[in-house]
């Protein structure tokens, strides 16, 4: 009789395989292999949980998801795998739902577990399907794991108000396997929708969703894990050094007991993507020094707490270890030069300016740098440094960015060290000065600051044979609508001459979401090199590519940011303010620091190319759709602002867009030279002149 019926069953959808999107060409799986009887969809089903807890997950344009920041009124996740014909069948349904209940306060977010599905290749079946609901890749399976997700399709309308399922189920009744009505005769989710927007219980569905199973290998299979011999190894590994005694973590992790305490935080931070700091997304570029965990550790040590986070073994391998951890003032060994930045009292509360204090250089003979180190004395009050070399002292005494050479390396939270590579080096020239930008911010107690620079040199008879770079992708002409959740700008630099790219260093302030940094290479083509799909402002880091990647010359380097100046940004200043450029933090900035090298230069045969790249530096900042030429409409922020009014003058050849040339000659007639450079703001630039050797122009 079973036999019969399945047979049957497989003849039926033989027959209507296009009902189901079955792929001819045999590349989905077929609705007979997509799934079971209904009887068996209900066994195989796990417990709906009580609440849903938070999470940060990325959708398939690399923008972060997090679940609890949101300012909807009802929430509906739904389970997702490439090549199911029963998502893919629901396709125009899914789109009239959102239609409907969209702009009444619902959002729409799948999730797909599924483990054989990248982020690629969810994203190309996205849109050949023409699905508009994002889709977050749950590499992990901890979300899909906590919902309880068996099958595709099912959906979970969550109430936001207490984060509890009011409804999980399918869609409807019009699929099943092997057949589909005309119309569904009960509409269950929508029905949910409904009532938990009218804050009434939503009604039960009368079976599960017939969707594809969903594999989760770790699921009810995960043996007991050991703290001593699983756990405690990769919280001494990846978190210990911060989480120290001394160290800028908020606890220590110095005993079983500690972390024990604070597990339901480890595993919270874990989740939502906020621990460890390290917030470039590990589908695109491999980086050097990844300080992140990996999805196998990530998910030891979130089945451990939930697990109850047993202990085991005689002794505490963290105990043991704190006894042996030293938090060292200068963690790369003792620097070959040390200077005191002048001491800076920070007052309890109100706002300080930037301060641009210099260093006299001492060195009397040139020297190669190849790493600093910043030693900062009051951890809470200072938010970054930035430095540069500075020819002559100044006779003000400050150390303005617009005077700045070579970079001495920076220090924001995370990232105090900055590391050459081997044989690559910048030169410190004698005499002169090192000039600071100092960014102080106020935190309830006056201190004063006595921060230092270590620097570490080439040792005489190792002269590297290459020169680092720096420079930044910037935009300072940023407008930022009030109350926007998702605005977008975008800047780039042309590169003059093949370059070696070492690292970037994405930058904005509290109202930056995500970023991401891309080359657009001569033919046209183009390659993400970094995504960063929740940027976090507690958090600075520089990303070094595993192995440096080549731009060959007439290649773009692309930057875009994302802000959130809506009320759903906890951090937010203010919602109701328009935001433009600014130093301070309530402010905004574009900034993509980047460390390069040009593959024809030398330490003995030095070159202009930084001053051919500044020389479109401006058109880049405007021109936001990539042209080569700025449209009336791209003149924004002011000085968009004062020059748009002289569009038809500057566009002499009467293209409808002002090429670069254009542009310099209208700065020229305006007396902009000077406002071109201040526009550009580039606090870190090619390195001086080494002795016997003759440098290019350049900033």
């Amino acid at each position: 009789m079973t036999k019969a019926r399945i047979s049957a069953l497989a003849t039926t959808v033989a027959v209507s395989g296009l009902l189901f999107g079955c792929a001819a060409d045999g590349s989905a799986p077929n609705a007979l292999s997509a799934g079971t009887p209904t009887a068996a969809v209900e066994t195989a089903t796990t417990a709906t949980p009580a609440t849903v807890d938070n999470f940060m997950l990325a959708d398939t344009e690399y923008m972060g998801h997090e679940l609890y920041r949101t300012d909807a009124k009802v929430i509906v996740l739904i389970s997702h795998a490439n090549g199911c014909p029963i998502v893919r069948n629901l396709s125009p349904a899914l789109k009239a739902l959102q239609a409907k209940y969209e702009s009444q306060g619902v959002q729409f977010l799948m999730v797909n577990s599924a483990v054989q599905d990248s982020m690629e290749a969810i994203a190309k079946e996205k849109a050949e399907y023409g699905v508009t609901i994002p889709i977050l890749k749950d590499a992990n399976q901890l979300v899909g794991e906590q919902l309880g997700v068996t099958r595709t399709a099912e959906f979970f309308v969550i109430d936001p108000k207490t984060w509890k399922v009011a409804y999980r189920g399918p869609l409807d009744d019009r699929l099943d396997y092997g057949s589909q009505k005309a119309s569904a005769e009960h509409t269950w989710a929508a029905d949910a929708i409904e009532a938990t927007l009218a804050g009434r219980p939503a009604m039960a569905a009368s079976k599960m969703s017939p969707g594809c199973l969903v594999d989760f290998p770790e699921r009810g299979k995960v043996a007991q894990i050991s703290y001593s011999k699983e756990v405690a190894p990769i919280l001494e590994q990846k978190c210990a050094a911060c989480h120290t005694e001394g160290g800028i973590g908020p606890f220590a992790m110095s005993s079983y007991e500690m972390v024990k305490g604070f597990s339901p935080m480890i595993r919270e931070v874990l989740r939502t993507d906020r621990m460890p700091p390290w917030n470039v997304d590990p589908h695109v570029s491999k980086f050097a020094d990844d300080k992140s965990l990996t999805p196998s550790e990530i998910k030891t040590v979130v089945h451990w707490i939930e697990q109850g986070a047993p202990r085991d073994g005689a002794t505490d391998p963290m105990a043991v270890a704190a006894k042996k951890r030293v938090v060292q003032e200068f963690p790369l060994g003792k620097p070959d030069l040390v200077l005191a930045l002048p001491t800076y009292k920070i007052p309890a509360s109100g706002v300080v300016d930037y301060q641009r204090p210099i260093v006299v250089n001492p060195l009397t003979e040139g020297k190669w740098v190849k790493a600093s180190t910043y030693v900062v004395n009051q951890r809470q009050a200072v938010h970054h440094f930035l430095s540069g070399y500075l020819k002559d002292i100044p006779a003000d005494g400050k150390g303005n960015e617009s005077r700045w050479g070579a970079s001495m390396g920076g220090y924001a939270v995370g990232a105090e060290s900055t590391l050459w590579p081997k044989n690559v080096g910048t030169y410190l020239p004698p005499g002169g000065a090192i000039g600071f930008q100092a960014h102080y911010t106020p935190f309830g107690k006056e201190v004063t600051d006595a921060s230092k620079i270590g620097l570490y040199f080439y040792k005489d008879g190792e002269k590297p044979d290459l020169v680092m770079r720096n420079s930044v992708v910037v935009d300072n002409t940023i407008v930022i609508p009030p109350g926007e959740a998702r605005h977008k700008e975008t800047a780039y630099l042309n590169v003059p001459k093949d370059m070696l790219l070492y690292s970037a260093f994405p930058h904005a302030h509290y109202r930056g979401y995500a970023s991401d940094f891309w080359v657009q290479y001569p033919d046209g083509t183009k390659k993400l090199l970094l995504a960063m799909p929740r940027y976090d402002f507690n958090w600075q880091r520089e990303y070094t590519f595993a192995e440096p990647l080549k731009i060959p010359a007439g290649s773009k380097l692309i930057a875009h940011y994302w802000y959130d100046n809506s009320k759903q940004n906890p951090a937010n200043p203010d919602a109701s303010k328009k935001i433009v450029w600014g130093d301070q933090s309530w402010e905004e900035m574009f900034y993509t620091a980047i460390r390069y090298r040009w593959t024809e230069e030398t330490s003995t045969k030095l070159t202009n190319y930084d001053q051919l790249m500044d020389e479109t530096r401006l058109l880049a900042m405007l021109d936001d759709n990539l042209d080569g030429k700025i449209e009336k409409a791209e003149f924004k922020g002011e000085l968009g602002d004062k020059l748009s009014p002289y569009f038809a003058q500057m566009d002499q050849d009467k293209s409808g867009g002002v090429e670069n040339a254009e542009l310099m000659a209208a700065l020229k007639v305006m007396g902009g030279g000077r406002r071109r450079d201040q526009a550009a703001q580039v606090p870190a630039a090619p390195a001086p002149t080494p002795p016997a050797a003759k440098a290019g122009g350049g900033r």
